[in-house]
């Protein structure tokens, strides 16, 4: 039965969808809910440091239920979309348009990106094409590229996008992460192709492949749906990718890995991330926030994921700390002081 925690997941889901179901005011439900009353729960809940025995690891590792709860977000999220898109065609006031947006936009975060994330690690080809299917859900396909192939291998560095500077705002690291990860994702699928002797120019460019899919995606919303819910869409998929790059943010926040000679780094360890053990935002990301053991071993499934007294916690969980770094001056307060106590 301690397997089930993990449908406490589909609260997400189901606040989102009550949000566009229910119109009016209530559609900052899903705002309110995830980034107001989950914060507040967490401060009663810290969450336990807890790991798994080796066989304990050993039987959940493969139990098909973990598995299942992450494949249905699939169905979910595109069902999710497809009644939001519907939704656009039906009037609306322009704060049901604001919420309604804002609300789709946490699903293309929560149940897209994050749930694609996991995904996206696994070695069978059907669940990473079900991670790239999320990810076409926020337009944000060149993740599946930069995150696994360039993140994961320069994190904690300067070479690295989505890892923040200390000192930096959100504001300024969203617009250089975006950018940025972008790009990375084009050269890595460059340096790839060059390796194999392939032509960058071709239908074996993965990057040129998504941005066809992607424009074929946009192209069908707007021919079945209209015009105005193509634009919620392109609103809704932005907000998803700020909240993907709002968690990247603060998951490796001004920390960094030694630089043995140019160029060359350190291994990636335990304290090159940030982590929490709240219980809500673990179980609600599917264990997200014990992000140091991902980076340590990435092929490790999120049921096993260990926490590790060496990996610097944040003092809040991922949805208070998310709030916290919307405002950088108290951001920088409680973030260097953390910095300076796994410094001493």
């Amino acid at each position: 039965m301690k397997d089930l925690k993990y449908l406490f997941a589909y609260i997400v889901p189901g606040v989102i969808f009550l949000s566009l179901y229910l119109r009016g005011s209530w559609v900052f439900l899903a705002i309110g809910v995830l980034f107001g009353l989950i914060p507040a729960l967490e401060q009663f809940m810290p969450g336990t440091e807890d790991n798994f025995s080796p066989s304990q690891e050993e039987r959940k590792k493969n139990r098909w239920i973990f598995d299942i709860l992450l494949y249905l977000n699939v169905p979910v999220q595109y069902g999710l979309l497809f009644y939001f898109l519907y939704l656009f065609r039906t009037p609306l006031t322009p704060g049901e348009m604001a919420g309604m947006i804002l609300s789709m936009g946490i699903a293309c975060g929560s149940l897209g990106i994050n749930v694609a994330h996991e995904l996206g690690h696994r070695p069978r080809k059907f669940e990473q094409r079900m991670s790239q299917a999320l990810l076409l859900t926020s337009l944000y396909l060149h993740f599946f590229i930069e995150h696994n192939r360039g993140h994961h291998k320069y994190v904690a560095t300067p070479l690295d996008p989505a890892t923040a500077r200390k000192g930096e705002s959100l504001y300024a690291f969203w617009m250089r992460s975006i950018r940025d990860g972008y790009y990375s994702a084009w050269n890595l699928e460059k340096q790839r192709l060059q390796k194999l002797r392939q032509p960058v120019v071709s239908w074996a460019n993965q990057m040129l492949r998504f941005q066809i899919i992607q424009i074929g995606f946009l192209v069908v919303i707007g021919l079945c749906f209209g015009f105005i819910p193509l634009l919620a869409f392109l609103g809704a998929a932005l907000v998803g990718i700020l909240e993907l790059e709002t968690v990247n943010y603060l998951e490796h926040y001004g920390l960094l890995r030694k630089e043995i000679k140019t160029g060359v780094y350190e291994r990636v360890l335990p304290r090159h991330s940030w982590n929490t053990n709240r219980t809500l935002g673990r179980i609600m990301l599917y264990e997200l926030t014990r992000h140091s053991d991902h980076h340590y071993l990435a092929s490790r499934k999120y049921q096993i994921l260990r926490h590790f007294d060496e990996s610097p916690q944040l003092p809040q969980g991922y949805p208070g700390m998310m709030v916290l770094a919307m405002f950088p001056p108290l951001w920088f307060r409680v973030m260097h002081r953390q910095l300076e106590k796994i410094a001493s």
